[in-house]
């Protein structure tokens, strides 16, 4: 499979977002009212805390494979 370095470069971009979006939004979590209840953690703040690692995850392996795919377009 060939990737053009557009869209090597859209990925790679990908991945950087979900480094920048993601770690702001969970402190957003856990700093709101709903996520602790009794200074125990709610299904609130586990159900986010769950989304934002799967996407820090998948924002890791889009933003590699976007990394090896520009590599690629250069040479």
């Amino acid at each position: 499979m060939t990737i053009s370095r557009r869209v090597a470069l859209f990925l790679l971009a990908f991945g950087v977002w979900s480094y920048f979006l993601w770690p702001t939004f969970m402190r957003n979590i856990w700093n709101s009212d709903r996520s602790w209840a009794q200074g125990s953690p709610t299904a609130y703040l586990i159900v986010h805390l769950v989304i934002a690692v799967v996407s820090l995850v998948l924002g890791t392996i889009i933003g590699v494979l976007g990394w090896k795919a520009y590599r690629a377009t250069r040479t």
